[in-house]
């Protein structure tokens, strides 16, 4: 059977046959026809159609992420008559080669718990478990959370050990971010949230662009001093920090005198402020060093808003550089937040913060 099928890209032509065959292969949580035609039609999304002649067999949608190199394959459907044949198998496999062309280093999915059949094609093609959702279908069954690597890490590849800590608030990403470099420098680090908030106190501007106000790369540094460690910053910009994103002339005010204050002190305690940005080629000297670099990046490309965020760098290959991100929401299985592989010409993008293209980074060492 499988000798005349041909796999190819989704038209909304097949708008009608995909509904059809949504509706035969799910009793619950269906996509519905609009959904279908998005992922037809959607950029950041791959919908891929297995046919023999004029019948479709199934289809898989895979989603594509800005930023990051995980793709999801959200669907994959086979008509009862096509089942057993190896359709299933083709789809997934095409699924895969998309993903890595567009730069995607794994591949995630959710499967019901009860669908042994599903669970049994992605384990044969490769998928490992990484966690679960519960009460996450219609039925309120659980999801089993797979995953597999589909490019392999290249030769060239460094990965620093560090272990992990998210944040406990939404402000606190600098102090998370220092948490897991002390854990990574010292065995029996203190990470509890006591220590995160201390570590906040010391190193915030007070102010942000809203809400709480977020850490500073001297501030993060001090703090990295101040716990027997060694700590360099690099700035693109030599005048206060995140300023171009406050209105109040209030806040503006606190902002500059704590700017002024972090390089008084910063100066006073031997850390050195690079009045330059730091370089990919220097970051991976950094990590090659077995340096830990925090640095700031803007979430735009992963969450659409222009928010300043600490993450840890953790490694790098050829293409890609690996963070591990604080932020993480209950029930998110927290491989999604280590050893995230980000695309080095979107690594460049996303290490660039507001109308002045802020870049700062805190590299951290053992004394």
């Amino acid at each position: 059977m499988t000798s005349g099928i041909v796999i190819r890209l989704a038209q909304l032509s097949d708008l009608d046959a995909l509904e059809t065959l949504e509706k035969q292969a799910f009793q619950g949580d269906r996509m519905s026809r609009r959904s279908l035609r998005h992922g037809i039609k959607s950029e950041s999304s791959v919908m891929l159609l297995s046919y023999l002649d004029e019948t479709l067999l199934g289809y898989a949608l895979v989603h594509l992420f800005k930023g990051r190199a995980h793709a999801r394959l959200y669907s994959l459907a086979v008509a009862n008559e096509a089942r057993g044949k190896g359709i299933g198998s083709q789809l997934l496999q095409n699924a895969e080669l998309h993903a890595a062309k567009s730069g995607c280093i794994s591949l995630r999915l959710e499967v019901s718990e009860r669908n042994d059949g599903a669970i049994a094609l992605y384990r044969k093609a490769g998928y490992r478990s990484f966690g679960s959702y519960e009460h996450y279908y219609e039925d309120a069954s659980n999801a089993l959370r797979m995953q597999k690597r589909i490019r392999a890490f290249d030769d060239k590849s460094k990965l620093l050990k560090i272990p992990y800590v998210g944040q406990r608030t939404p402000f606190t990403c600098g102090p998370a971010s220092l948490l897991m470099v002390i854990a990574a420098a010292e065995e029996q680090a203190d990470a509890s949230f006591e220590h995160e908030l201390d570590i906040w106190r010391e190193a915030t501007t007070i102010y942000m662009t809203s809400g709480h106000g977020g850490c500073h790369p001297t501030g993060l540094a001090l703090a990295a001093k101040r716990r027997g460690l060694e700590a360099e910053v690099w700035l693109s910009d030599d005048q206060p920090l995140f300023i171009d994103g406050v209105r109040d002339e209030q806040k503006k005010t606190v902002l500059m005198a704590c700017h002024t204050k972090f390089l008084k002190e910063s100066a006073a305690e031997g850390v050195i402020v690079h009045n330059e940005p730091l370089a990919i080629q220097d970051l991976i000297n950094a990590v090659d060093k077995g340096h830990w670099v925090i640095i700031l990046i803007s979430t735009y490309r992963l969450d659409g808003k222009k928010t300043p965020h600490w993450v840890v760098v953790t490694g790098y290959d050829e293409q890609h550089i690996y963070v591990h991100d604080p932020d993480f929401e209950e029930g998110i299985a927290l491989v999604e937040c280590q050893y995230v592989p980000v695309l080095k010409s979107d690594f460049e993008k996303m290490s660039k913060f507001g109308r002045s293209q802020l870049r700062a980074a805190v590299v951290v060492s053992k004394a």
